[in-house]
């Protein structure tokens, strides 16, 4: 049985391989039918090839994209990471509404990664980060001084 020590290692060891653009390290660190549920797209799958293909689809868009955890915590065979994403959206991002063209701008994104670890690799991941925050900080949606700047009382 893997110890929380084992669980966190591998928990980091996916955002470590992620921030510095290592495809086949991170993919090695996936169990086979793992599965990846990232909350705010809505997007769901499962398989070492899908996970990394989703993950990366990322990288695309921000291709600096680095992920900083800045808690993390482990009960049994899962881990809980607090994450700040940052990168400059200097690529095209595929969204539910079609393409949003790069804005050459910044994000700081924060998030949380829920991890189940089974045999020492990455069995299920679920990220909650916040969409709204990114889309305002890319300007395709109005921040809250913008949108509050428009109307009057």
């Amino acid at each position: 049985m893997a110890t929380e020590q084992d669980v966190l290692r591998v928990a980091r060891e996916n955002i470590d391989a992620f921030s510095s653009g290592d495809r086949d390290r991170f993919r090695a660190n996936l169990a086979a039918d793992s599965v990846y549920d990232e909350l705010a797209t809505g997007r769901r799958v499962q398989g070492a090839d899908k996970v990394t293909e989703v993950s990366f689809s990322w990288r695309q868009a921000f291709p600096d994209a680095r992920g900083t955890i800045t808690n993390a915590l482990a009960s049994g065979e899962t881990a809980v990471l607090e994450i700040l994403w940052e990168g400059t959206q200097t690529g095209a991002l595929a969204t539910p509404g079609g393409e949003l063209p790069a804005s050459g701008r910044r994000v700081r994104i924060p998030a949380v990664q829920v991890i189940r670890v089974s045999g020492g690799k990455l069995q299920e991941g679920r990220h909650y980060f916040d969409m709204l925050g990114m889309l305002q900080q890319l300007g395709a949606v109005p921040g809250p001084s913008q949108a509050s700047a428009g109307t009057s009382r």
